[in-house]
């Protein structure tokens, strides 16, 4: 449904109204009777022969995906990764503020980037009273596991983990981890040997 989403949104930047299953399958590199399947699991969206209005369709999506009220994030750990993290524009599309931002450097602490300032870690456990229950984690392998679980102890109920590890955390919270190498580790099997 993401994905779903962000060709609506791209659709709908360049000024369409409404879009077929087909043409919306070419424009993602998908089938268009997924699409019909994936969007019947949630109800009957489209009117057969005409497609799909793009903005109700649109907001149908974030509905289901809630993404339809904006959710502050908290990022932890802003070195390389995380700084990148707090520049990238995308999230706001998808109702997503940067809200917080902790490190545990001293040089970095009380700096802004953008219009968020780099907090002390030691302060994690404001995160609910500020109502964030969504974090990025972009801290060091070694640290990562503290510092899901400070998260946890903060009461934020799902995590985007860009440390090379796996984390464990209740049931309650969500846990994607994303390993950039790793992922790219795929890739050579896909590629046509010389």
């Amino acid at each position: 449904m993401p994905v779903y989403l962000r060709g609506l949104l791209f659709l709908a930047e360049n000024g369409r109204e409404s879009v077929s299953s087909r043409n919306l399958a070419e424009l993602l590199g998908v089938n268009a009777w997924q699409i019909r399947k994936d969007f019947s699991y949630f109800g009957d969206f489209g009117t057969r022969g005409v497609g799909y209005e793009i903005k109700t369709l649109t907001s149908q999506i974030k509905k289901i995906l809630r993404l339809d009220i904006g959710r502050k994030i908290a990022v932890v750990g802003i070195g390389n990764l995380g700084s990148a993290v707090l520049a990238y524009r995308g999230f706001g599309i998808y109702g997503f503020a940067i809200a917080a931002a902790f490190d545990n450097d001293a040089k970095k602490i009380g700096k802004k980037t953008g219009n968020v300032e780099i907090e002390d870690v030691a302060n994690l456990g404001t995160l609910k009273r500020r109502k964030i229950d969504l974090a990025i984690i972009t801290v060091p392998q070694d640290a990562a596991q503290a510092t899901a679980d400070r998260l946890v102890e903060a009461g934020i109920r799902a995590i985007l983990n860009f440390s090379p590890c796996y984390i464990t955390v209740p049931k309650k919270v969500k846990v994607i981890t994303i390993d950039i190498a790793m992922d790219l580790a795929r890739l050579p099997y896909y590629m046509p040997t010389s």
